[in-house]
């Protein structure tokens, strides 16, 4: 227990120092922010005037109101999907102690925070926690059902599809009903436990909670409900590299990867769980008798909330390692299973303890020297530092030769600019503009020749380098500075 709490609590160190990386963590901490700068808690925003149609908004909700009550910081910003997957971890071990006692609690939870999606999206801002917050609250809240604690829990199944549909979208409908239809189908403990469900006033609970924002949402911003049913559901979902993306470009990954996914996002417990899957099937085809309850009625329930997810995705080219996280909470409760009479030998628990601190203590570490070396980071974070330590270095002044990267509008809040390549070239013509450069390193060498003496190079990060106004023999006031600095 006192490893998953240091496990929990190392996570929170590399959230505060390290700046964030293009592209999803800015992009969704800029929609966030634009939330409660603006005040407008029904459209998400892409930019000013551009609506952000691909989420719904539970995930900037909590990420906007943290900005409202802390003040705006990437700690602030991040704290939402930490606090979050800490309830998920909660839940997988409330779950593992109804189905197993103490011991298979404290070691499903330290298996799950310590698989790498969870340990790094736990100080991340992204949308997939909120989603795996909703499936796991729906499928732990109908095993538990199944067991005899009915209260809450009856009604938690609901809350976790409003969330999830808050979240995500329907896709949180096929996460947690397709699983729990099939357990319905080949068990009798299913079907009771579904039967046991309040479904009348879980579905008007569930409806309340949900389609208001999405009534109010189409007729604020007319084309959402299109964009985002059919477009973000179906054609993103069968069209690989679906171009209609609005707000990036969709990924294009061979049909089946998310397998492979699922072993990265595991990593290193999912090394076991593919060792333990061949006896898993020996004992499945065997029908081993078992008597505790683990491995009778629950079993497959657990089982095909892990494969679901995984199994749904491998149909799709267009995916993320993120689609495997609500497969994570279950996964960990078969490994721990599996692995908890184990560790009655002291070999066994130091190997355990040592798998448990691999991941933490790998990405911390990196975390922490990269925090000291942000320019190998591909973030703005680093030359908007570099910028404010010059004479008159004002966000509002910085302009990005081309497209304007997430982390840039992130950090300048905003008011960094992009400019093209014709107005680039006025610009040479007219150097009294004084303005700050931001440049691609691939376009730095044209550009330093563009602008010949008036501009010089003060900082070179990962994919962006800062060109600043040199200064000229009249430039009194700037020099005086520079030479008193």
């Amino acid at each position: 227990m006192w490893l998953l709490l240091a496990v929990a609590a190392l996570r929170l160190v590399t959230m505060a120092l390290l700046p964030m990386s293009d592209t999803t963590e800015p992009r969704y901490a800029e929609t966030a922010r634009l939330m409660a700068e603006s005040g407008d808690w029904i459209t998400p925003w892409f930019e000013p005037g551009v609506p952000f149609w691909g989420k719904p908004p539970l995930a900037f909700w909590a990420q906007a109101a943290s900005i409202e009550l802390f003040g705006l910081s990437d700690f602030v910003v991040r704290l939402p999907s930490w606090l979050v997957m800490a309830a998920i971890v909660w839940l997988t071990m409330h779950l593992a102690r109804a189905l197993g006692g103490d011991a298979l609690s404290r070691l499903s939870g330290l298996v799950l925070a310590s698989m790498a999606l969870v340990f790094i999206g736990a100080g991340a801002v992204m949308t997939d926690p909120f989603l795996a917050f909703g499936t796991t609250l729906s499928l732990a809240s109908l095993a538990l059902v199944s067991l005899g604690n009915t209260r809450p829990w009856r009604w938690m199944f609901f809350v976790g599809l409003a969330v999830g549909l808050l979240a995500k979208g329907p896709l949180t409908l096929v996460l947690v009903g397709l699983p729990a239809g099939l357990w319905a189908l080949c068990s009798r403990a299913g079907r009771r436990a579904l039967r046991t469900l309040p479904w009348l006033g879980g579905a008007v609970l569930t409806l309340a909670a949900v389609v208001p924002w999405y009534v109010v949402a189409e007729s604020k911003t007319p084309g959402f409900l299109d964009y985002f049913l059919i477009g973000e559901h179906f054609r993103r979902f069968v069209t690989p590299g679906w171009e209609g993306d609005l707000y990036g470009s969709a990924h294009h990954e061979i049909r089946g990867t998310i397998w492979l996914f699922l072993l990265w996002a595991g990593f290193p417990w999912s090394l076991i769980a593919a060792a333990l899957s061949v006896r898993w099937l020996a004992r499945w085809r065997a029908r081993a008798g078992r008597t505790d309850a683990l491995f009778t009625a629950q079993a497959p329930l657990l089982l095909l909330a892990t494969l679901t997810p995984i199994a749904f995705f491998s149909f799709a080219g267009n995916i993320l390692w993120t689609y495997a996280l609500p497969s994570l909470p279950f996964l960990a409760i078969l490994i721990a299973r599996e692995l908890l009479p184990t560790l009655e030998h002291r070999k066994f628990r130091i190997a355990c303890a040592l798998m448990a601190a691999l991941v933490p203590l790998t990405v911390t570490g990196a975390g922490l020297y990269l925090s000291v070396r942000p320019e190998r980071l591909d973030s703005a974070a680093p030359l908007l530092t570099a910028l404010r330590r010059e004479p008159g270095g004002e966000s509002e002044r910085l302009h990005f030769v081309g497209r304007i990267p997430f982390s840039a509008r992130y950090y300048s809040r905003g008011r960094a600019q992009s400019m093209s390549a014709e107005t680039l070239a006025d610009l040479v013509r007219d150097p009294s503009h004084r303005l700050f450069l931001a440049v691609r390193n691939d376009d730095l060498p044209s550009v330093v020749d563009l602008l010949g003496e008036h501009y010089e190079l003060r900082f070179r990060g990962a994919r962006h380098s800062l060109l600043v106004p040199r200064i000229q023999d009249g430039d009194q006031g700037v020099h005086a500075f520079l030479t008193k600095r």
